[in-house]
């Protein structure tokens, strides 16, 4: 082993009866370390899970495009435009969608709501895995009765259970003796629940006939066209080839573009909270100014006779730099530790509670990155052999023979 490493090795070590007190403030240099990258590190990893996880749900939930009409008529031949668009490159799939304002009723309760009708095999969007009671079933049931699948949030303001009898109105401008509303029921099917109040409590899903009897649409038309990229990371450079392709009155709209309020508080987080966890390393790292200073005080007889030996200026540096380096070293593997223990925790037992209804999920998601780790990782070490460079110098400067002269 080099010179300079071993003796660092063992002045880290340091079991000497008369450095406990060294020892303590190295404890406690190295619990500094240790919680602030523990710290970013679950910072980051929570903010990446954050980010992931509203990802996921918005993209699952709905469509990654939409066209509809500048004067919010319906778009006419649709069928064709559903062709067309089709054999696009980066297209999976396109449904003509035809939504609505509707009054639902069961048990007695009313409220509105936004019906959606799409093909009776399903919809182009990942719903069908955010079914949390019944099953994904829009034909017609056992009761004679097509299925209908409304949120969780509006299936508990309605008191409606798997099997329920659920009444839709539909009504064109005002009620009157000549303007009765259109009236179908259904049988609930399927409840979902995402976790997301604009989702949970608003949306109606039944089959596309249905809709196009209640607001009287031909079947060449649709309310708006849905389009599911086959790349979901492609969804901007699809948006733009299409919104360069469509003519007024169209209109398209990325996903990123009708939740932009969500993306963007999902992004902030992602970018404010490592900055301010992060002071945590930088006042961690130049603690061990005072720490490595200690440890130079305390040593001050032996670089004297090191130096004396004819060890040189640049190795008495080495020495002191390696021991703020191993300081940081043992505190950087404890930070590792007790991240990937938060995150083992986490994940099986959701110790840390949210509110679903201001977070969009039950509890905080962890999603620990490699690179994460790796960067603060290396950022950790860097600035710890920095903060150790200034009383590493104090040492390599002392003068053996004043020292030793006074008996130091």
């Amino acid at each position: 082993m080099k010179f300079t490493w071993y003796i660092a090795a063992k002045y880290f070590r340091g079991r000497n009866r008369s450095s406990r007190f060294l020892s303590f403030i190295k404890i406690m240099a190295i619990g500094g370390v240790a919680v602030g990258s523990a710290g970013l590190l679950i910072s980051l990893s929570i903010a990446h899970g954050f980010k992931s996880t509203i990802n996921d749900k918005i993209v699952g939930f709905a469509p990654h495009i939409t066209i509809h009409s500048f004067n919010e008529s319906f778009i006419q031949r649709a069928d064709t435009l559903v062709t067309y668009i089709e054999a696009l490159p980066g297209v999976s799939e396109v449904q003509p969608v035809v939504t609505g304002q509707i009054m639902i009723q069961a048990s007695g309760d009313v409220s509105g709501a936004l019906i959606k009708g799409v093909a009776a095999e399903g919809d182009i969007t990942e719903l069908h895995t955010y079914i949390d009671r019944g099953e994904y079933q829009l034909r017609e049931t056992d009761t004679g009765l097509p299925g209908i699948i409304i949120g969780n949030t509006l299936a508990r303001h309605l008191d409606a259970e798997i099997g329920s009898r659920i009444t839709v109105y539909a009504l064109d401008g005002l009620p009157s003796p000549f303007n009765t509303p259109e009236i179908i029921q259904f049988t609930l099917t399927g409840i979902y629940q995402t976790g997301m109040a604009g989702f949970d409590d608003n949306f109606a899903l039944v089959e596309n006939t249905h809709v196009r009897r209640l607001f009287g649409i031909s079947p060449r038309q649709a309310t708006l066209l849905e389009i599911k990229s086959a790349d979901p990371n492609q969804i901007h450079q699809l948006h733009e080839e299409i919104q360069q392709q469509a003519q007024f009155p169209l209109i398209t709209e990325s996903i990123y573009q009708r939740y932009a309020n969500i993306f963007a508080w999902v992004n902030l987080q992602e970018e404010t909270i490592p900055l301010v966890i992060g002071i945590m390393i930088i006042v961690a790292a130049f603690n061990l100014i005072g720490t490595v200073l200690m440890m130079v005080l305390e040593r001050i007889s032996d670089i004297a006779i090191l130096k004396t030996m004819g060890a040189k200026s640049r190795e008495i540096k080495q020495i002191f730099i390696l021991e703020g380096f191993y300081v940081a070293f043992a505190g950087l593997l404890l930070g590792i530790s007790i991240s990937l223990l938060f995150y083992w925790l986490q994940s099986s037992f959701g110790i840390i509670p949210l509110s679903e209804e201001n977070y969009y999920m039950s509890t905080a998601p962890v999603e620990p990155h490699l690179l994460d780790f790796v960067v603060v990782s290396m950022v950790t070490l860097l600035l710890c052999v920095i903060a150790s460079w200034l009383p590493a110098r104090t040492a390599a400067n002392t003068d053996p023979v004043d020292v030793l002269s006074f008996g130091k």
